[in-house]
C-alpha cells in the first residue's frame, strides 16, 4: 500500500468514474484498486442492457455518452471506459463530449501478444462488435505482417460471466468451442479481448496449461489512468457502485470477484438511465 502521508503532505484524491456493460469492468477497477487504492471510484454498470458486444454500433455510442454524462454530472475527473466494445465504438465521440474530462479506453492487447508469441501466431477472443470495428481493424493495421491473428467472438461469454458462472459445463463447452480451433491452428498466445474474459483466465489456465500465454490489458489500462489523474498518496479512497439493473446484486458479485481488497464500506445504489 502507499505510504500514508500527513495532512500537509496530501495530494487531493481523485473522483474516478468505470463503467461497463456489466460486471465485467470489475477486472479494470480490481486492478486499480491494486495500483492506486488512494482515489474515489465510482463504478457503473449498465446491467440492464448488458451485454453490449452485439449491440448495433448507433446504440452503443448513444449509451455510451449517456452513462459518460451521469458520471461527469457525479463529479468524476477521469473516466475509464472499462468495455472494449463500448472503446472501440464510441470513444472518439466520448472524448470530443468531454474534452475537459481524461478519457481512457481499454484495447485487446494485440501488440504485446505479437511480441511474446513465439509461433507468430496469436488469438484473439473478443466480442462481435469489438472484432468488426474500425479501430481493432486499424490496430491490427498497424502491427508487423509477421503474426497471424485467429479472431474469434465469445458468444454466449458475457451473460454467463454476468451470472458468476466462471467454471463449469456451459463455460466449459464454449471455451473448448472457441479456443480449440484456435489451438488447432497453433495459436500459442491468447488475447482476452474483453474486460469480462480475464475473470475467466484461471479456467482457461486449468484447461489449457503451458499451451497459451494470456494476454489481459488491465495492468496497462490503469498504468494509464495514474499517469492522467492525481498520484493519491493516502489509502483512504472508497469505492460506490451503481447499477442500472440491481446495486445490491453488482455489489454481491463485486466482493466475490474482488475478494482480495477490502469492499466491507463500499455503498451499492440502483441507478435509472
Amino acid at each position: 500500500m502507499p505510504k500514508r502521508l500527513s495532512e500537509e503532505e496530501s495530494v487531493p484524491l481523485s473522483k474516478i468514474g468505470v463503467f461497463d456493460s456489466g460486471i465485467g469492468g470489475l477486472s479494470i477497477l480490481n486492478e486499480a484498486l491494486t495500483q492506486a487504492p488512494g482515489h474515489h471510484y465510482m463504478y457503473l454498470a449498465d446491467s440492464a442492457n448488458t451485454p453490449y458486444g452485439e449491440k448495433s454500433i448507433e446504440w452503443i455510442s448513444s449509451r455510451s455518452l449517456t452513462l459518460c454524462s451521469w458520471l461527469v454530472q457525479q463529479g468524476c475527473e477521469a473516466i475509464v471506459i472499462a468495455c472494449n466494445t463500448a472503446t472501440a465504438q464510441a470513444i472518439a465521440q466520448i472524448r470530443e463530449t468531454f474534452s475537459k474530462i481524461a478519457i481512457i479506453g481499454v484495447e485487446p492487447g494485440i501488440k504485446p501478444a505479437a511480441l511474446q508469441s513465439s509461433k507468430k501466431i496469436v488469438g484473439v477472443l473478443a466480442t462481435q462488435n469489438t472484432l468488426a470495428s474500425d479501430k481493432f481493424k486499424q490496430l491490427l493495421a498497424s502491427l508487423l505482417a509477421d503474426c497471424e491473428f485467429i479472431q474469434q467472438a465469445g458468444i454466449g461469454l458475457v451473460p454467463l460471466i454476468e451470472q458468476g458462472q466462471l467454471s463449469g459445463p456451459s463455460i466449459n463447452a464454449l471455451l473448448h468451442q472457441y479456443i480449440d480451433p484456435m489451438i488447432e491452428q497453433g495459436v500459442d498466445t491468447l488475447v482476452l479481448g474483453c474486460t469480462h474474459y480475464p475473470f475467466l483466465e484461471a479456467r482457461i489456465q486449468q484447461m489449457y496449461g503451458e499451451q497459451l500465454q494470456i494476454i489481459d490489458t488491465s495492468h496497462a489500462v490503469v498504468k494509464q489512468m495514474c499517469r492522467l489523474v492525481n498520484s493519491a498518496g493516502s489509502n483512504l479512497g472508497s469505492v460506490h457502485f451503481y447499477s442500472t439493473s440491481n446495486g445490491q446484486s453488482l455489489l454481491k458479485l463485486a466482493k466475490s470477484l474482488l475478494s482480495p481488497h477490502q469492499l466491507d464500506q463500499a455503498q451499492a445504489h440502483t441507478v435509472d438511465l
